[in-house]
């Protein structure tokens, strides 16, 4: 039993030993090996070193892509690792200092086997680094891929046209943008710069721009935006089914899609974009307007024209150095004016002038662009095509036969469009409309298409339009080539004399207007022509003879503006003509004596001239369609000096023009011979069933009762009028300056007394309405709030009895529905502009506000109009001496911080008692932009604060009154004083 005990013990030491030496020797094996594990170390790391570099090498090679989350799992742990590896490092070449005997085997060995253990972990992980998946996928897409656009600070019209679509991008209520312009304007500068907009990129998740160009579809499109959302489509023919992709990618987005060179209508949701609920927008660029309305959009943009200052400028800019060789700069001012603020043009124009080191270069040049392109400019072929794109692409030949009359004009001038197309009608451009306000419509829409495509382009002054000079050249150009439009063009261009023989034979149509012509040829052959514009050659005095002989043709003559004082027999050759101007030939004093010659005479013009009388004769033109006259005070002179023509004047002139569609006579205010017949041709005036305007004076209320009893067109929707009643030293119509758009129908009232039914029927129908020195009236509602109700503008001045403009005391509808514009001036009476109650709808449509000269005006903004003012933009009070308050703190309480939300401008002069605008810094004034205060001596403080008035960009006033105003705080007037302009 011991025996055995002791055995076992024994044999249990043995293994222990056995295990004891095992140990041991691992551990001086580990000692040993402490080199060789170290260089597998270093080995080692390397190896997965390498292999990390080569897996991120991969993942940059592509800008795309970025590595997948396995794969910077695994570099970061390689990145861990790497840091202990150093660390090992360091730790045995801090043992190698130390000699072998002061080395304890003990911690060699512990070391030598983290060396081990550390080399597996590294073997791990470089066998790991053979990833079975792609080391990198997809980025997902960008917010905005900068496109570099160039700055558009120094071109004016393309950074208002980004500032207004920034504008708009703002406003929630707004979706849909159409920026819209002739080639080469810069819709694609817009378009870029909005793309890099670093406002547009905090507004939106992401910006999406693709160009759909005229062959593109829906499919192109659809591509280019799955391309920049980074949907793979590859295998998916059907349309719908990217469509649905799109849409579901894009549905908790909140996108700006920019569109640009959008040719044709399409439908959005087709391509996948729906309106979401995360305020996504679209903006889309076109040549034409009407592409642009057609997509629905909330807000057309138009880009304009370089101004010539622009121009210059960016003209210089990429010239370069070469402007500044002697006697060059001159010379490119020339150029540039060629240009005609086309962006695109001044590019390539700057270019071919860049290479020119010489001023005989640049006046060869010159020489060569003003001949262009009938003389070939390097660079502008390509420009040429692009505008001769939009022409080629007009519907039929009718709108480009009216597109090429233009061209008959100076470059750049101002055409009236009533007498564009009165010209297109005579020359047969519109026949198929019989009536002469259907073919004024049917124009109306030609040339609307012609704006729509940029070909034309409205004017700054209202009914007018422009063609800019590159694209004039390009229609000179064009009826050059043609068969039946031959051009023979010399306007505004300095000729004494007329042109050769031989030119006025191959013409069509010829203008020579706007020069100093003094003669004329005896006699041309021109039995082609259609269209002679000769006016305002105010040296032109004398038309031979014969000169119109050849001219059976003739359907347009304008004489206009000549001196001319008769009017030569072979007149009467022309047969065929259909429009004739004579206005403004003040020294023509009468007509032909028979005329019924012209018997295809449609338009008549002979106001300003010397016949100031209504000439039997024209009752010969059975086929007048408009009639324009006008009487001078001229008349009385020859009345005294024995050449009166009043025995001319026969009954049933104008009653036998019974086609008469429009008539317009003008009457001086001192003409006291209209008295004599103005009962008798107000009497034939109401019996023309055909009239569609009409501009008459009406010396007193009477004989405008004999017109509205004897007439029924007032009450005919398509027939506009001009009415004066009464004699005012002013025969304008002032009120329809403060318009863009046209008014067709107007009353002046000057010098009357009280009320009348006749004048009350007539203000029912009329949408701008002037009254002048009236008496007998506290208010305009004495005409009946109904039957102004309807009017859009209204002057009232030198009216001595009006207390208030409107009263709204006996009425529960709202009053002056439609008012626009509101002008007062000289009232020496009014208190107030309302009295009583604002109803509801009352002023909805005001946008302007102008007081002038009413001393005991004292209150504005009576008790609850502000809240109906939220399209008031400019507001003028000058010369009101009593104002001691705009907006009155009694009258206004509890008044909404976002009251006057339109008001853009704001101009206070010579109000001496003026204490406040409004009482503190509570109002918004979302859109104030300008104000001008002067001569405002007692207003100490301005309602701004630090917070509202965003938009203000400039004060108009006094240095000495500026420095005398109180603040709250400070950084108030130091944020506006940089914005203030000091006189």
């Amino acid at each position: 039993m011991v025996e055995a005990a002791a055995t076992a013990a024994a044999v249990e030491a043995y293994r222990d030993g056995k295990s004891l030496v095992a140990y041991l020797g691992h551990k001086i094996n580990y000692a040993n090996d402490l080199e060789k594990n170290f260089r597998r170390l270093t080995e080692e790391a390397e190896k997965l070193f390498a292999r990390r570099d080569d897996v991120e090498a991969e993942a940059s090679k592509d800008k795309t892509k970025k590595k997948t989350k396995e794969c910077e799992a695994w570099i970061g742990r390689v990145k861990n690792v790497e840091n202990e590896v150093q660390e090992l490092k360091n730790e045995f070449r801090k043992g190698r200092k130390r000699s072998l005997k002061q080395r304890r085997i003990w911690s060699a060995s512990n070391f030598s086997k983290r060396l081990a253990e550390k080399c597996k972990e590294l073997h791990s992980l470089w066998a790991e680094g053979r990833l079975e998946t792609e080391a990198v996928v997809e980025r997902p897409p960008e917010p905005v891929r900068i496109m570099h656009a160039p700055k558009t600070e120094n071109k004016p019209s393309i950074h208002c046209a980004v500032e207004e679509i920034l504008g708009h991008l703002r406003d929630s209520s707004v979706k849909r943008i159409g920026l819209w312009g002739t080639v080469g304007i810069g819709k694609t500068t817009v378009m870029h710069n909005l793309n890099d907009d670093e406002e547009i990129s905090k507004m939106f998740d992401i910006v999406i721009s693709a160009s759909v160009s005229k062959e593109s579809s829906i499919e192109k499109l659809q591509k280019a935006i799955a391309q920049r959302l980074k949907l793979n489509t590859e295998g998916i023919s059907d349309p719908h089914e990217i469509s649905w992709r799109i849409s579901k990618e894009l549905e908790n987005k909140r996108y700006l899609l920019l569109l640009d060179e959008v040719w044709n209508v399409f439908d959005l949701q087709a391509v996948g974009l729906h309106d979401n609920n995360q305020d996504s927008k679209v903006v889309l660029a076109s040549r034409y307007q009407h592409v642009c309305s057609d997509m629905e959009v909330d807000e057309l943009v138009n880009v304009k024209r370089l101004s010539e200052a622009d121009a210059w400028k960016m003209f210089r800019e990429k010239v370069g150095r070469n402007i500044n060789l002697p006697g060059v700069e001159p010379l490119g001012h020339l150029v540039v004016t060629e240009c005609a603020g086309l962006p695109l043009l001044i590019d390539r124009v700057a270019r071919y002038f860049r290479k020119k080191d010489n001023i005989n270069l640049w006046r060869d040049g010159l020489r060569s662009l003003r001949k262009w392109p009938s003389v070939k400019v390097q660079g502008m072929d390509e420009v040429l095509e692009f505008l001769k794109f939009c022409y080629d692409e007009l519907d039929d030949e009718g709108q480009k036969i009216c597109f090429l009359y233009g061209a008959l004009f100076p470059e750049d001038s101002d055409v009236y469009i009533d007498y564009l197309l009165e010209c297109w009608r005579a020359e047969g451009f519109l026949s198929d409309e019989v009536d002469f306000t259907e073919a004024r419509d049917r124009g109306h829409g030609i040339l609307h298409d012609l704006i729509d495509v940029s070909l034309l382009e409205k004017s700054e002054k209202v009914k007018h339009v422009r063609m800019n000079k590159v694209l004039r050249n390009m229609a000179l150009k064009i009826s050059s080539e043609g068969k039946n439009s031959k051009f023979l063009v010399k306007a505004c261009e300095g000729l004494k004399e007329a042109p050769n023989e031989e030119d006025w034979k191959m013409a069509n149509r010829i203008s020579l207007m706007d020069n100093q012509l003094c003669t004329l040829p005896g006699t041309v052959d021109c039995t082609s022509l259609l269209t002679l514009m000769l006016q305002r050659n105010y040296e032109l005095a004398l038309i031979p003879d014969s000169f119109f002989g050849s001219m059976e043709k003739l359907q347009v003559l304008d004489l206009h503006g000549t001196r001319i004082t008769s009017l030569p027999l072979s007149m009467l050759s022309l047969t065929a003509l259909r429009a004739l101007y004579l206005n403004s030939c003040s020294f023509l004093t009468e007509l032909p004596i028979d005329m019924k010659a012209l018997a295809h005479l449609e338009v008549l013009d002979i106001r300003g001239t010397g016949i100031d009388y209504l000439p039997v004769q024209i009752g010969d033109l059975l086929n007048l369609r408009c009639l324009r006259i006008s009487l001078s005070n001229s008349c009385m002179r020859r009345v005294i000096e024995g050449r009166s023509r009043v025995t001319d004047i026969g009954h049933n002139v104008i009653s036998r023009l019974s086609l008469l569609e429009e008539l317009s006579i003008d009457v001086h205010p001192n003409n006291q011979w209209w008295d004599v017949v103005v009962k008798a041709i107000t009497q034939e005036v109401a019996t023309l069933t055909r009239l569609t305007s009409l501009s008459f004076c009406f010396p007193s209320v009477e004989y405008l009762k004999i017109f509205v009893t004897g007439s029924s067109l007032l009450k005919n929707i398509c027939f506009t009028f001009r009415f004066s009643v009464g004699y005012h030293e002013s025969t304008r119509y002032r009120i329809l300056d403060h318009f863009e758009y046209e008014i067709c129908r107007c009353l002046k009232y000057a010098n009357g007394v009280g009320v009348d039914h006749a004048i009350s029927a007539v203000l029912a129908e009329t949408d701008a309405f002037e009254l002048l020195c009236h008496k007998g009236i506290s208010s305009i509602s004495d005409f009946g709030n109904a039957n102004i109700n309807k009017v859009r503008g209204c002057l009232i001045e030198g009216c001595s009895d009006i207390e208030a403009m409107v009263d709204g005391n006996h009425s529960t509808a709202g009053a002056l529905e439609c008012m626009e514009k509101i002008v007062i001036n000289n009232a020496p009476k009014l208190t107030c502009l309302w009295n009583g109650p604002v109803q509801p709808g009352s002023l909805a449509q005001l946008t302007s506000l102008s007081i002038y000269k009413c001393p005991k005006l004292t209150k504005i903004f009576s008790d609850g109009m502000i809240q109906q003012l939220s399209k008031l933009q400019y507001l003028r009070v000058e010369e009101c001496h009593e104002i001691t308050e705009i907006i009155m703190k009694a009258e206004n309480n509890n008044l909404d911080p976002s009251a006057l939300p339109g008001l853009k401008t704001l101009i206070l002069i010579d109000l001496p008692k003026l204490r406040s605008i409004w009482t503190d810094n509570s109002l918004v004034w979302p859109s104030l932009e300008g104000i001008t205060i002067h001569t405002c001596q007692s207003l100490k403080r301005l309602p701004f604060g630090n917070h509202n008035a965003a938009k203000l960009r400039h004060i108009e006033t006094q240095r000495v009154w500026w420095r005398r105003l109180f603040w709250q705080e400070e950084e108030v007037e130091q944020r506006l004083r940089p914005i203030c302009i000091f006189s």
